[in-house]
């Protein structure tokens, strides 16, 4: 009986189970993502070996070459390369969407989680102030902010941070108001247990499941503000290369149908990296979730 159930558990284990749709696509969006990854962190290295020019040097080229084996992705009207601007352009975009989801978890969890454990006057309060930052547009709400705090990469993470902070918030806090009532929480309380104890303790692990999926959807979103900030003009300074303020920059010639190639490439870089984000937070969803894993695989 017990090698029959160890041969069981081994089989479970080996794969018998098909990888759902969800789960597959999870590992493509990994990769995609990676991809991104490498080229944030060694574009500096690919740059001093020579793998790429400097992305503010538009004087070594002429303006407007198309896609060559010198220039991979053509130049732009500045004579930019668009390749080494793509490229650091992913370095940009990490920079700030890491920053901003990060600020939004930091802020929006423990406040989620007093709110939904004390409740009172307080839940209500930070819920109505929570609920009319969420009515905004993401959108308006980051240019809004941009405006008043202006350009830089810890500014704009700023901008994109406070839309996010209220989806952490209400799904920490419901979460919190469904387990707070739980015997284990009851009996922590009963032997004395403070209240800073039982939040990082007891609650903690139990209300922040669902956060490092968020964190990957709400990163695909903060990738779209971005660019869109940076094609209004508001996103990074002028010298750092940004997908979005490549984008603007190639409005003057994109209707004339012959220079493609300068909005072509940053536009897929933000569609690729959002979708590899998107991926990952659809799959770890099905992870996280084991009611749905059980449905998918059944």
């Amino acid at each position: 009986m017990a090698s029959e159930t160890r041969r069981s558990f081994a089989g479970g284990l080996s794969g018998s189970r098909p990888l759902t749709t969800s789960v597959a696509l999870m590992y493509i969006g990994i990769v995609i993502t990676l991809v991104f990854v490498i080229a944030a962190i060694f574009a500096p290295t690919f740059q001093s070996w020579g793998w790429l020019q400097n992305p503010n040097d538009g004087l070594a080229n002429a303006p407007h070459l198309a896609p060559s084996a010198e220039h991979w992705f053509g130049t732009s009207r500045q004579g930019y390369d668009v390749f080494s601007r793509t490229v650091f352009g992913a370095r940009a975009a990490w920079q700030v969407v890491l920053v901003a989801t990060a600020m939004s978890v930091v802020v929006g969890v423990p406040l989620g989680m007093v709110s939904g454990y004390l409740g009172g006057k307080l839940d209500k309060a930070l819920l109505f102030l929570m609920d009319t930052i969420y009515t905004l547009p993401g959108l308006l709400l980051s240019v809004t902010l941009a405006f008043v705090v202006g350009r830089g990469v810890f500014n704009a993470a700023i901008a994109l941070s406070i839309a996010y902070v209220p989806q952490y918030y209400r799904v920490v806090r419901n979460h919190t108001v469904s387990v707070k009532n739980e015997l284990f929480i009851e009996a922590a309380q009963s032997m004395g247990a403070s209240t800073w104890a039982v939040l990082s303790r007891y609650l903690f692990l139990n209300v922040v499941q669902s956060v490092p999926v968020l964190f990957t959807l709400n990163a695909a979103d903060a990738v779209l503000i971005l660019g869109g900030l940076g094609f209004l003009g508001l996103g990074l300074p002028e010298a750092t290369p940004e997908w979005g303020d490549s984008l603007r920059q190639a409005l003057d010639v994109l209707p004339t149908g012959e220079v493609w190639w300068t909005a072509l490439f940053p536009g897929l870089a933000i569609t690729l990296m959002v979708t590899g984000l998107s991926l990952i937070g659809e799959g770890l969803n099905e992870f996280i979730n084991p009611l749905l894993r059980r449905e998918n695989w059944d």
